[in-house]
């Protein structure tokens, strides 16, 4: 079947899943960007995509995409796309207040006939189980007789051009095998890698929660293995080097595990696991494991400092790089803030420096004020903490500058020969 091409979708949510999603529907049907932040969809209405995802020539080619801050104009729709945060609380327990909210919001302008598509990451169940509920009560219509929903998981990689929503297959399902046609029809319409429809809605939620837990617990064995390496004195990226000689030794390595998806869905997969009686063991442990990493570091750099006679209270410390991964300006869940709470509790004075970071964002989010350059011989220790372009060119040299006479460079990426560093994870 074919989606008509008069078909109206609305995308609710314009972040770093939402607007590469409205903007290639905006291509091809009459599509609808709405979000609550006035800000950004002032930006978007200029061309600018602060989260450097889309830029304006791809936001121009999306001639039948308008934005809007207003949830009556979402009436028009007959499609609404959901693609709203979820994140988890301080109890690292699932916080759904976005998508109900975003539910609410839908519900409000609901019809017969109307199809509702969620892409934020959930637990097996949430959908009809939590949403449903949701578009009922706000729009006095019946599920699977008035209208339908959907479930199709969003595969976005923040600052992967090699990766974009057109080249990743997508999982789609319906709650009716008449909706599962639509939405896999719709996606079909605009993704030429394809999709892959999942028997069920519950079966397409569980697919997205296990994509990252796998990710997760294979980063939790890397750092294990990197703990264990380093009380025997051995160089971890030597022995991954070696292992991967062989053809199915998996390529992961160890570090911090922040973003949006990979430190924050396996909670939803143990909730709902806990709720139906079976305390899950394995993925929390590498919770545990990768959610501690943030104080390991500095735990580690604080020895080094002290068998090099560098005082640790009042000392100067430099982390180049604030954001959860390399080459985006993506601060969502970054465990480097887990090192500089750490770090703070020595009492010491920190510099970060992130070329990619918007200031008033890593002040909003973290209360963390940014440097615009480090400054020469002025710090006891620096933490290359993520990968950036910019500080794989800068060079060994150009950072040890930064450090005084005797001074700690920690390679938390390896992005250093191993001689010119003076500890890596």
């Amino acid at each position: 079947m074919s989606v008509p091409s008069s078909a109206v979708v609305a995308v609710i949510g314009l972040g770093y899943v939402g607007l590469p999603l409205a903007v290639e529907f905006g291509k091809k049907y009459p599509t609808i960007g709405f979000d609550i932040n006035q800000r950004r969809v002032a930006e978007l209405r200029q061309g600018v995509d602060i989260t450097m995802e889309i830029d304006a020539p791809d936001l121009a080619a999306a001639t039948r995409l308008t934005f809007t801050t207003r949830p009556q104009e979402l009436v028009r729709a007959s499609i609404y796309i959901v693609t709203v945060p979820t994140p988890i609380d301080r109890h690292k327990q699932p916080d759904l207040t976005p998508i109900e909210r975003a539910s609410e919001t839908i519900g409000n302008v609901l019809k017969r006939g109307d199809l509702v598509i969620y892409e934020s990451t959930v637990y097996p169940g949430a959908t009809e189980e939590f949403a449903v509920p949701v578009l009922e009560r706000a729009s006095g219509l019946t599920f699977n007789t008035d209208f339908t929903v959907g479930y199709s998981p969003e595969r976005i990689n923040p600052g992967d051009r090699s990766h974009r929503l057109t080249s990743i297959m997508k999982v789609t399902s319906g709650s009716t095998p008449e909706a599962a046609d639509v939405v896999d029809a719709l996606y079909a319409s605009i993704i030429p890698a394809g999709t892959h429809r999942a028997s069920s809605v519950k079966v397409a939620e569980a697919a997205k929660v296990i994509e990252n837990t796998q990710r997760d617990l294979n980063i939790a064995l890397m750092n294990e293995f990197a703990i264990i390496f380093k009380k025997m004195g051995i160089d971890t990226e030597e022995v991954l080097l070696a292992a991967g000689t062989k053809w199915n030794f998996l390529n992961f390595r160890p570090g911090l595990v922040g973003g949006h998806c990979i430190g924050v869905d396996p909670y939803y997969l143990t909730h709902k696991a806990a709720a139906l009686g079976y305390h899950p063991q394995v993925i929390l442990a590498g919770r545990r494991i990768n959610d501690n990493m943030g104080g390991y570091v500095v735990g580690q750099l604080v020895k080094k400092m002290l068998k090099s006679q560098i005082p640790v209270v009042n000392a100067s410390i430099l982390i180049m790089g604030l954001t959860f991964k390399e080459n985006c300006p993506d601060l969502r869940n970054t465990k480097v803030a887990d090192i500089i709470a750490e770090l703070r509790s020595y009492s010491v004075s920190i510099d970060v420096y992130d070329p990619w970071v918007i200031p008033e964002d890593a002040q909003h989010e973290y209360g963390v004020t940014t440097v615009r350059e480090p400054v020469a011989g002025k710090y006891d220790a620096i933490i290359l903490a993520v990968a950036h372009d910019e500080f794989r060119s800068m060079g060994s040299e150009k950072m040890h500058s930064f450090g005084k006479t005797v001074h700690v460079l920690y390679d938390l990426k390896y992005m250093l020969p191993k001689a010119e560093s003076d500890m890596r994870l």
